[in-house]
């Protein structure tokens, strides 16, 4: 077991490069179980989530070569199983993106249930939906089990806008007989990067980057070679994390399109950057004031499906709100326990009223002081880090293993900007 050791208050200066995008990487390397030709993933960040994703992948009988670093070799030349092993399934809840291509290739799959963040209930009855649709048959009885003698395209109307239930039924129905039509369909940018992938491999998909895809199946796919898009949910973190501790930092590698949800609401923050082709430059002599609504209503920073401010950076927000002047409203409205962890922010001195299980009311300035800190899941962990950063004095943050699952050489580059962080042994 590991922790972070962090001295705050000592402002940051340099450039950090943006990694791949993790919830791209995780459907891509499932989907490299579409076909028996070889798939050359690049970008692909080196965190716990894609290592248990490629383990995951030669249990199936897959060869997964490292070429270099960030870029893997995938051959799933033969399936010699189609079950996941149930220690890797409980690890990541991004096992669930196995159930598409498994019942496309080889006709069947067999999981138990995935784990992942515990930030409250995450439904599967999207996926289990979106499968039958396509001709599966699904059952829940301990572990989830699909099978199917063939997939045949469908008209597929998503209960919600979930981005994995998308993606797998995307991944079945590129090799089902017929038309497919997903609407309601989730369109995030690693949504798009899957089906652009996908397309690479000769898949048939249209409508990529809007709510509703038409597919044409195709008999088989074909290797290809697909570079991962920046993880813009990164990049909004390092941008929190130069907001609030008043510092100036470059990040490499942006793609800019991808940052437009983002700066509508950290403008509401007073927090603005500039992009000059694929960097992006956050300045720390930046007035960090809430900008009232009209009236002077207090203004509210809520997430919703894309291409609304992505709810995985409402922790981020969170924190950032206790270093600017003024009272904004946090409204998250996807996940019941992802706002449970400010209690800890107000132990380190932020004034924040957490008015239910997803709204916090949040006033600042607060100047905050060091704490023993415990990180509950990806998001809320980095929170963490910026808010230690950001306070005078030593914290402690244990339970790293879920930040690491989803930042890549997280310690090395924040040391490498001049933050008094270290990983040790606990």
């Amino acid at each position: 077991m590991y922790e972070y050791r962090i001295e705050g208050g000592f402002p940051l200066n340099g450039t950090v490069k943006a990694s791949g995008n993790k919830n791209a990487a995780l459907p891509c390397i499932a989907a490299a179980l579409l076909t028996s030709g070889t798939v050359t993933l690049r970008n692909v960040p080196e965190i716990e989530d894609t290592r248990v994703m490629l383990s995951i992948l030669e249990s199936f009988g897959a060869a997964v070569k490292k070429i270099s670093e960030n870029v893997w070799e995938i051959a799933a030349c033969d399936i010699v199983r189609t079950d996941i092993p149930a220690e890797l399934s409980k690890k990541i809840r991004a096992s669930i993106l196995f159930a598409g291509p498994l019942l496309a290739r080889a006709g069947k799959a067999v999981m138990s249930p995935p784990g992942g963040d515990v930030i409250g209930r995450r439904r599967l009855d999207t996926h289990f939906l979106a499968l039958q649709e396509l001709g599966a048959r699904v059952s829940v009885d301990g572990k989830f089990e699909f099978s199917a003698n063939k997939l045949a395209g469908a008209d597929i109307f998503l209960d919600e806008t979930s981005v994995t239930a998308t993606e797998n039924a995307v991944m079945a129905a590129v090799l089902a007989e017929g038309h497919t039509e997903i609407t309601n369909a989730a369109s995030e940018p690693h949504v798009q990067d899957l089906c652009s992938m996908l397309n690479a491999m000769g898949a048939d998909i249209r409508g990529i980057g809007s709510n509703i895809l038409q597919i044409d199946g195709v008999e088989k796919l074909h290797g290809c070679d697909f570079s991962i898009g920046p993880d813009f949910m990164e990049i909004g973190s390092f941008i929190g994390l130069a907001a609030a501790t008043r510092s100036s930092l470059k990040i490499t590698g942006v793609r800019a399109n991808d940052l437009r949800p983002l700066k509508v609401s950290f403008g509401k923050l007073g927090i603005r950057w500039e992009v000059e082709g694929d960097v992006l430059s956050v300045s720390s002599d930046q007035e960090l004031k809430v900008n009232m609504d009209l009236g002077g209503m207090i203004p509210k920073i809520d997430d919703s499906p894309w291409p609304g401010f992505p709810p995985d950076l409402t922790s981020i927000m969170t924190v950032v709100a206790t270093q600017v002047e003024g009272t904004v409203l946090i409204f998250e409205k996807m996940f019941e326990s992802r706002m449970f962890f400010v209690d800890k922010l107000i132990s380190m001195g932020a004034r924040i009223t957490l008015c239910d299980p997803h709204r916090a009311v949040v006033a600042g300035p607060s100047s905050l002081h060091g704490e023993h800190l415990v990180s509950p899941d990806v998001r809320a962990g980095m929170a963490m880090v910026i808010a230690a950063l950001c306070a005078r004095g030593k914290s402690r943050i244990s339970n790293v293993y879920q930040i690491e699952r989803g930042y890549e050489h997280l310690v090395s580059r924040l040391q490498s900007i001049g933050a008094h962080i270290e990983r040790v042994g606990s």
